[in-house]
């Protein structure tokens, strides 16, 4: 044990005993036996302490399993996307599954702001399977219906304002799963110097692609175009 483990040492703090001889014990060495209350604390703190490891356990269990069975499902649909070019898929709603709504809830920002409903992240996880399953009843059996958008706006450099639609959470779950399952089809359709809404994709990347395909071949012309207020606009 270093000084640092025991303490600074207090000015005028008289040495043990221990140093002088075996006359007296140490006190501060001495085992005493624990009182009732003590045993009693400690019994219960080792309890609450496994109980809490055995559910974050079987939540990261139970997350394994949902994410082999999501990537299971959308591995089949890209499959059959890749293989069959004219194919048609008109039965998608059966991926919108339990499984695959819980794994998009874990998706979420969990520090995004609440939607119309009021709810956070953290609220929906207190009681997430009884909410899930109910969901996902809802969305088979046809009565989930999309709430309205939250609107804020975002103050712009140039002194204007940009709209910004924040969706109730129960909304984001529904849109990410549903999304999921459409990227597993339209993936591959893609070009690969396709680079705008793209999942694993950024503007960035798209930066780096054009810098090594102008340096890399022979370019005569750069058209750079801005559409001033494209995405704030509605039809």
């Amino acid at each position: 044990m270093t000084q640092r483990d025991r303490g600074p040492q207090r000015e005028g703090e008289e040495p043990s005993p221990l140093m002088y001889g075996r006359e007296k014990s140490d006190p501060a060495i001495v085992a005493t036996k624990p009182t009732n209350n003590a045993r009693r604390l400690a019994a219960e703190l080792v309890e609450r302490r496994a109980g809490t490891e055995g559910n974050v356990s079987q939540q990261s269990t139970r997350r394994a399993q949902d994410r082999e069975s999501v990537s299971q499902a959308l591995e089949r649909v890209r499959q059959v996307a890749r293989q069959r070019r004219k194919e048609r898929f008109t039965a998608l709603f059966h991926h919108l599954s339990i499984p695959m709504l819980r794994a998009a809830f874990f998706a979420l920002k969990r520090d995004a702001a609440p939607g119309v409903d009021g709810l956070r992240w953290q609220d929906y996880e207190t009681d997430l399977d009884r909410r899930i399953e109910d969901l996902h009843a809802r969305v088979h059996r046809g009565a989930y219906r999309a709430q309205p958008s939250r609107r804020r706006h975002i103050p712009k450099p140039d002194g204007r304002q940009r709209p910004l639609a924040i969706a109730a959470l129960e909304d984001k779950i529904v849109q990410r799963a549903t999304v999921a399952v459409l990227n597993a089809i339209y993936e591959e359709e893609f070009l690969g110097f396709s680079y705008g809404f793209r999942p694993r994709r950024s503007q960035h990347d798209a930066l780096d692609a054009l810098v090594v395909g102008i340096t890399c071949t022979k370019v005569n012309y750069i058209l750079d175009a801005d559409i001033r207020s494209f995405l704030e606009r509605t039809a």
